[in-house]
Formats: C-alpha cells, structure tokens, sequence
C-alpha cells in the first residue's frame, strides 16, 4: 500500500506546481479545478516518498511509467482534437496526392519526408497494405523536413503530378539515391518519359510551395514530431509500423 501511495505521490508532485511562500511575487492565479500542494503538505509527501524508496527503489520506475502513460493519454487526446477540428482539410484537400480507392470507405493519411528512411522503410509495407485492401484511400501529405534535397524531391513529385506521375515520381525520389539534386529530378523524369521543361516550370510554380508550407501547418497542428506519421479514422500514429497495426486501425475505423 505504502508502495503504491508513494509512487502516485512522486507522480503527482512532478505535474503539479505547488503553493507559493509568503510574499512571493506571482500574477492572480486562474481559476482551475487542479491546484497545488501546500509547502506542508509538499514537506509531507517528500517523507513518505524517502521511506518509500529506502524501502523499494522501485517505486520511481513506476512513477516514471505513470508519468509517460499520463503524457501520452494527453497527446493522445490533443491529437483526436485536432483531427476532429481539421475535417476536409486534412482528407479532402482538392489536388491532394490520392493512391488506392478515391471512392475508398476509410482515409489514411501519410506525413513522409522523400529522404526520410523510416518513410522509405515503409514503402513495401504500404504496398502491401493497398493490395489486400481495395476499399482503402491514402492521402499523401508531403512535408519536406529534412534540407534541400527534400524540398527538391517534394516539388517534383507534385510537379509530376501535373503530368499525372506523381506515384512514379514518388517512387523515384524515395528509391533512389538520399542525397536529392536537381540532377536526380532530371535523369528520373527521363526514366519516366515526363517533359523535363514543363516539370521545371512547375517545380517552380508558388501554388506548389504553398501546398508544402500548408502541409507543414497540419502537421504542427497536430503535433507530429518526426516522419512517418499516420492519420486513421482518429488515430495518429507515428513511426515505421508494423503492417498488422495499421491494419487494426483501419479496421478499427470501419467499425465506427
């Protein structure tokens, strides 16, 4: 019991602020139905705490543990959200890249990053999952994090796109060399028999830096750090992840 008591406590006293001593300067509080502890009650707690841990170190892997459940539960909700805030704009962007079904019953969407290895970790994967599901629709949203050379491959993808070769391309930028060059948009349009003075042209075209700078702001909306990042029904999920786990939040979705 003892144990259990202090691990709640050292995880309680990490996510709340305690009550200020006398004469401290601070602002007129908001009102809030959490508030904090008391340097008495605070002086209390940190006892238990230290006859706990004497007792069973233990105990601070567990408030760590509690702590990063709390953490994600938080981002968790935030990013249901924001997803719920976003609607359209995040599945039904006009001119967004689509692969699979258009008409598809459920929507993933994937943040990716054209020289980002866990995304090109995950182009099989992908794959796969569009093979053994044909009423799946994937929105690709392009956000080129990772220098220059991204923001190279992601203008010729959706310049591409314009001579309806954006997957192609796509699929060039993300199996060819990391190290993107102008070079490398050149010598992949001949592979693929695309004009390459009207793929500069639009390469150039501000409609298509505007489309990756809007990308950029769902992303932060909804708090993705890093690429690959998945968004299911009203799921976020990030990372390289098995095929079998997003294949459960699709059907997830379905059953919705």
């Amino acid at each position: 019991m003892l144990r259990r008591l202090a691990a709640l406590l050292l995880a309680a006293l990490a996510a709340l602020p305690f009550a200020p001593t006398a004469g401290a300067q601070t602002a007129t509080p908001v009102p809030s139905a959490r508030s904090g502890f008391t340097q008495a009650q605070r002086a209390e707690i940190i006892d238990i705490i230290r006859s706990a841990l004497k007792t069973d170190p233990s105990i601070l892997g567990e408030a760590v543990m509690a702590l990063q459940a709390a953490e994600s539960a938080r981002e968790n909700t935030a990013a249901r959200d924001a997803i719920g805030s976003l609607g359209p704009a995040l599945t039904r962007t006009p001119g967004d890249p689509v692969a699979g079904n258009p008409d598809g019953d459920v929507t993933l969407v994937e943040f990716y990053d054209v020289r980002c290895p866990y995304c090109r970790r995950m182009l099989p994967a992908m794959a796969e999952l569009l093979r053994h599901d044909p009423k799946l629709r994937v929105v690709y949203k392009d956000i080129p994090i990772l220098g220059p050379g991204s923001a190279i491959g992601a203008r010729a993808a959706l310049a591409a796109g314009k001579q309806g070769a954006y997957l192609r391309m796509r699929e060039a930028m993300m199996t060819g060399p990391a190290d993107i060059t102008a070079e490398t948009v050149k010598s992949a349009s001949a592979h693929l028999g695309l004009d390459w003075d009207r793929l500069q042209r639009d390469m150039a075209e501000p409609a298509i830096q505007t489309r990756l700078d809007e990308n950029l702001k769902l992303a932060h909306r909804l708090g993705i750090q890093g690429t690959p990042a998945y968004v299911i029904g009203e799921q976020l999920l990030p990372g390289a992840l098995p095929v079998a786990d997003l294949q459960a939040a699709i059907a997830q979705t379905r059953q919705r």
